[in-house]
């Protein structure tokens, strides 16, 4: 359990680039970081408009002159403050995402970056050697890994609960780019333009989550080959707000997952479901706080967030007790929480205290990568199935 008790010697000294006025994901970082004194809100470089940001930052009652014009500026400036930044969280369109990184490592610092972490596998490989030779940190936010029970879902498969795995089916599929919003929403217009989004729109954007998901649940799982389709349904897009996926596994299960934009009526659709020999799992971010457990031959059971039945590895991150609900904020903040530990361990040079936090780090940055490179290649080739490389 979470008692706000800080888990630091002293709150790290964090900046953002990017999640300025209007970004929703700007406040989740915010909210997240900050709910456990583990970071202090310091500096940033909030918006492409410098006048802009600075304004915004001020309300975040970050000093006038801590408000910089881009992240250029920001490093530079912060390097030269005896009480500079010690990390960087990046809120910026997905092409921004590998310079951006790639210059806050340079410059000595943690870096917590949205998803993609960069377009390419060989980007990946750069970020990953430069964030090992400056024994920094970079997290991925792939916020729902944070959630209780999807520890529980990964303890319960590693005990056997399950039996032997045979079936992984995951999907995203919202429905509010059922139609050409990006018109009228900038914010949406970036994500279907590949100068901005990159190879992908849908696959990148929403499927990574609950692929992200299964990597949890299911560290040794390994992709063999695997088979895309991919649409754009509004016609206008030049990439795609529909795929589907279907994954062969080297034990010989089978995963499917579904990603979509266009699931109209769907308020957020995000569900991973995992088929054992003996039993299965199912959880759903929109019903966050319970995990369904389905033994063969046995009613339905449904395990809840908080309650001391779930093994410890579920209760560590708990912040109030069962029955009153935990979700996205809290989740999230569960990952900053730990990317802090992790930083200060960094510092004392504890790679081990790092792995056993088990974080989205530049790994799952590098798989999510190399998850959408496979099925883009798969998708343009005409859907064929292809050896996962």
């Amino acid at each position: 359990m979470i008692f706000g008790d800080i888990k630091v010697k002293a709150p790290i000294r964090w900046a953002m680039v990017g999640g300025g006025k209007g970004s929703q994901i700007g406040y989740i970082h915010r909210a997240a970081a900050l709910r456990d004194n583990s970071f202090q809100l310091v500096a940033g470089a909030f918006d492409i408009d410098p006048a802009r940001g600075k304004a915004f930052g001020e309300t975040l009652l970050v000093s006038p002159e801590r408000c910089y014009p881009d992240y250029q500026t920001l490093f530079a400036e912060e390097a030269k403050r005896a009480d500079g930044i010690q990390a960087v969280s990046i809120a910026t369109p997905n092409g921004t995402h590998f310079a951006i990184c790639k210059a806050a490592l340079e410059a000595g610092l943690h870096v917590v970056c949205e998803k993609p972490l960069c377009f390419t596998t060989l980007e990946a490989d750069e970020l990953r050697a430069l964030a090992n030779r400056q024994g920094r940190l970079i997290g991925v936010t792939y916020g729902y890994a944070g959630h209780q029970l999807i520890r529980q879902a990964r303890e319960m498969i590693a005990r056997g609960d399950l039996g032997e795995i045979r079936i992984v089916n995951m999907q995203f599929a919202h429905g509010f780019h059922s139609a050409e919003v990006e018109a009228a929403n900038p914010a949406t217009r970036w994500r279907v333009d590949p100068k901005f989004a990159g190879p992908s729109y849908v696959l990148g954007d929403v499927g990574t989550h609950p692929y992200y998901l299964s990597e949890v649940m299911l560290p040794e799982l390994k992709i063999r080959r695997l088979m895309c389709t991919r649409q754009s349904f509004v016609k206008s897009r030049q990439l795609e707000d529909n795929a589907y996926v279907i994954m062969e596994y080297s034990n010989g299960a089978i995963g499917t997952l579904w990603a979509s934009a266009v699931n109209a009526g769907s308020m957020h659709g995000q569900k991973i479901r995992v088929v054992g020999s003996k039993a299965s799992l199912e959880w759903w971010d929109e019903r966050p706080n319970q995990l369904i457990y389905e033994i063969q031959g046995q009613p339905q059971q449904i395990l809840e967030r908080g309650m001391d039945y779930l093994y410890p590895q579920a209760l560590e991150d708990d912040r109030i007790g069962g029955g009153h609900p935990e979700g996205l904020f809290e989740a999230w903040a569960n990952l900053y929480f730990r990317f802090a530990m992790a930083m200060e361990a960094l510092g004392r040079g504890d790679q081990a205290a790092v792995d056993a936090l088990g974080i989205p780090g530049v790994d799952a940055g590098y798989e999510g990568v190399r998850w959408v490179e496979n099925c883009v290649r798969s998708a343009d080739a005409g859907a064929v199935w292809v050896e996962y490389r």
